[in-house]
């Protein structure tokens, strides 16, 4: 009897591992559905620094969250605000590992939000700084407040019932508020706003690839949710429902608003408000009822289309809509997840605490990555020079064409300004 209950308990604990690891390989999955997505929406002629970008997120991500990210963020936490171990993880039981790898795909996700947020105008060297100061501190820290405690101890936040599940504020919300940061200090596009400060529009210049991100993300997007059970139960059913449900009706609200503001609808608008959607059931998605999860990607579809003008009048030059994905549907999904827990609809306590968290995620997240950003810009600048963003970033970067058919002469027409 008791060989038995060794084998099943055996048998379940390499069940749950599978099923972390194959998690974890369609969170990792997402880094193309990124590359995909941010490419389309950029320029020809910054197809291979945007692809870059994204590639390097996940290098020099895994690695810096490896040595001190993961350590910050799940180490021992008696103080409830940073952790203490488990730096460089190496020499632990083999059941420790498999959540180090997992986690390891988020810290590159909210990293790589800033990529396409500031395409096609930074320079690459300063730029993958930036990722692993996020993946190493930025990320991890605000981690440690609402997650922290796996090696001991808890996070502050957590002490409070902060609830978020699988990273609406942590991930998405953190991600984007960096990406306004760089937007800040880099400044927008040449040609993007006229003298008069109205926008002009720059296409992305393959709208297929764009879908077919989005497509991919939503994939991998029930590894992000889903694997955050961090086992395999049951509740892995209604988490990837409510993910899915959120994802369809977050474009429904997209294109719904599109419709009553009396516009074209627009493929962008649509795919992002899908992963405003997806972005929106995140925190929640394992404690809502399916009626619940419609409504919080459906708020949050029809608040991406809303927001996005709005950064426009601002002249905040997003090149994919970051911003208005990621910090509006992490913050309406984080708020939420507290209104819509099953059980305990509208509690205004816990929407207290969701708002707090909220508010931190912002000081932190927008504070913390605002002062790297213009530390980082004084050192190694962040914007390139008026010439190579006028031949195109992957000519001036990396010396490589995207389109090499079309685009020889083209590196060529570039004007030094200043």
């Amino acid at each position: 009897m008791l060989e038995s209950a060794v084998l099943d308990k055996g048998l379940a604990e390499a069940v749950n591992m599978l099923w972390l690891v194959v998690a974890g390989a369609l969170v990792f999955f997402m880094q193309a559905g990124f590359a995909f997505l941010e490419s389309g929406m950029a320029q020809a002629k910054n197809t291979i620094n945007v692809i870059m970008k994204n590639y390097c997120d996940m290098c020099f991500g895994a690695v810096a969250f490896w040595l001190v990210g993961y350590g910050l963020m799940f180490g021992a936490n008696h103080t409830g605000w940073l952790g203490t171990s488990a730096f460089a993880l190496q020499g632990v039981p083999e059941s420790q590992y498999g959540g180090l790898f997992f986690q390891m795909m988020f810290a590159a996700t909210s990293a790589t939000i800033v990529s396409g947020a500031i395409a096609e105008r930074a320079r690459f060297s300063a730029y993958v700084i930036g990722s692993v100061f996020i993946t190493a501190l930025i990320y991890p820290v605000f981690g440690a407040w609402a997650w922290g405690g796996a090696h001991g101890g808890e996070g502050w936040l957590k002490q409070m019932g902060f609830i978020d599940f699988a990273g609406s504020t942590v991930v998405h919300a953190i991600g984007g508020w960096a990406a306004l940061a760089a937007l800040l200090v880099v400044g927008p596009r040449l040609g993007r706003f006229g003298p008069d400060g109205r926008p002009r529009e720059i296409q992305g210049h393959n709208l297929t690839l764009v879908a077919m991100g989005a497509f991919i993300l939503w994939l991998g997007w029930f590894g992000f949710n889903a694997g955050s059970t961090m086992s395999a139960s049951v509740s892995l059913g209604r988490i990837a429902l409510n993910t899915h449900l959120g994802g369809a009706a977050g474009a429904i609200g997209a294109m719904l608003t599109m419709a009553l503001l009396r516009s074209k609808l627009m493929m962008t608008l649509t795919l992002n408000g899908s992963i405003a959607g997806l972005v929106s059931v995140t925190a929640g998605c394992h404690v809502m009822e399916p009626g619940f999860a419609v409504l919080a990607g459906l708020l949050g579809g029809a608040l991406s289309v809303l927001v996005a003008p709005l950064l426009d009048r601002l002249r905040v030059d997003d090149v994919v809509g970051a911003v208005s994905v990621h910090v509006v549907g992490g913050v309406w999904g984080t708020l939420a997840a507290g209104l819509f827990r099953s059980g305990h609809l509208f509690d205004l306590s816990q929407l207290g605490v969701q708002a707090l968290g909220c508010l931190a995620a912002f000081v932190w997240g927008f504070g913390g990555s605002l002062l790297m950003y213009w530390l980082l810009d004084k050192f190694v600048p962040l914007r390139a020079s008026t010439l190579d963003e006028q031949r195109g970033l992957d000519f001036s970067e990396h010396h490589e064409l995207g389109y090499p058919e079309f685009q020889q002469e083209a590196v060529h027409r570039g004007v030094q300004h200043g």
